[in-house]
């Protein structure tokens, strides 16, 4: 059963000032991309024809993805250690060099605004690595509001990532013994073609892999092509974070499955919540309240017994009664499962396992059920 990205007409893309291509842009079009995402108003390559082999050859194999959207954010000076505490729950005065830390940002109101991946150089120099939204103009405007002594950029910097079981014999092969032994979330740098680069062992995905953080444009085009090149022996493809690997991984994506209007209890995110610590951080009385009273709402996974399925906005789960019990986030066809799961924001007292509901999907209603995040 083939995964549907959606079903509506297919218009063409302007490309303008306002939503940039990135450097691997023409690469990815030679490579036959089908179909974009629009991310950080950049192009995000979303597919290179069939979702469902992309799936399989990505959990067999190695990928090459363009995600220059991927955009960061740089604050340096003598107080960006406190504007990035500032900005996430999570409890950072322990955090180390060469690390990244996974780190939901919260506004005063403990809504998410973002769930980065913060990478740490040293106390004075930090990068925010975004989902989709302008985390810039927050840092800016708390860093004035608080008269911090630090300097916000958008480096110049463009992703690739590198995933797949087989990521590791390629990365080897072209930058040596030394990058295999990088610890899950740590950097470093490494060089190509006279050149260093960034790489952290990371990525939107649980194939494991890497994420190079390109500073060097023409260098960077020529390890696209290097490690395309050197990567047939390990049946190396283009390809891009894939919906259904992200799904039954339980990798959450800001925007579609979270976002300003929940909070990270709600979206499972406990252990990246230290409301006991002693740092300071916006939202931190908010979270204590929440806490103490409960949540109303948890995103939890569900199965459905249907064989498609096109997500463009929520869409209700209902009990018998026909009372709204959720809503559905994300969801594809699985083609291991054999039906449809996805990602549910669950009402309280449903959001146990197990609970039975109903959805409607293109005029016609389906059973479905509860179940826990991860699938696999």
């Amino acid at each position: 059963m083939a995964v549907m990205l959606q079903k509506m007409k297919t218009f063409l893309i302007a490309k303008s000032r306002r939503l940039r291509g990135t450097p691997y842009t023409s690469r990815i079009e030679k490579q036959g991309v089908t179909a974009y995402s629009i991310y950080n108003h950049m192009l995000l390559p979303a597919a290179f024809g069939s979702v469902e082999d992309s799936y399989h050859h990505l959990k067999e194999n190695v990928q090459i993805w363009d995600v220059a959207a991927e955009r960061q954010v740089e604050i340096t000076g003598k107080d960006s250690a406190k504007l990035v505490q500032l900005m996430t729950c999570r409890d950072l005065s322990k955090s180390k060099e060469g690390r990244c830390y996974y780190c939901p940002i919260i506004d005063d109101n403990a809504g998410l605004i973002n769930d980065p991946v913060v990478l740490k150089f040293n106390e004075n120099k930090w990068w925010i690595s975004i989902a989709d939204t302008d985390v810039i103009l927050f840092a800016k405007g708390l860093a004035i509001g608080k008269n911090f002594d630090v300097k916000i950029v958008e480096p110049d910097i463009d992703i690739m990532a590198v995933q797949g079981p087989k990521s590791f014999k390629l990365m080897e092969k072209v930058f040596g013994e030394k990058i295999v032994n990088l610890k899950f979330f740590g950097f470093d740098y490494f060089e190509f073609g006279g050149d260093k680069h960034l790489i952290a062992r990371s990525g939107w995905s649980k194939q494991g892999g890497f994420e190079i953080y390109v500073e060097h444009n023409e260098s960077g085009l020529k390890l696209y092509d290097h490690l395309f090149e050197i990567g047939k022996e390990f049946n190396v493809q283009p390809g891009g974070p894939n919906l259904i690997e992200r799904i039954e991984s339980g990798l959450l994506s800001h925007g579609n499955d979270m976002d300003n209007e929940d909070n990270p209890y709600e979206c499972g995110f406990d252990k990246y919540v230290n409301i006991d610590s002693d740092v300071d951080f916006l939202g931190k009385e908010k979270l204590k309240k929440i806490k103490a009273e409960g949540i109303k709402k948890k995103l939890m996974g569900v199965k459905i017994d249907a064989n498609e399925i096109s997500v463009n906005g929520s869409m209700d789960l209902v009990d018998e009664d026909n009372n709204v019990i959720g809503e559905l986030r994300s969801g594809c066809y699985n083609p291991t499962f054999k039906q449809v799961i996805g990602i549910a924001m669950i009402n309280k007292p449903h959001f146990e396992t197990s609970k039975t509901f109903k959805i409607n999907i293109n005029g016609s209603d389906f059973d479905g059920k509860v179940c826990d995040l991860p699938f696999i």
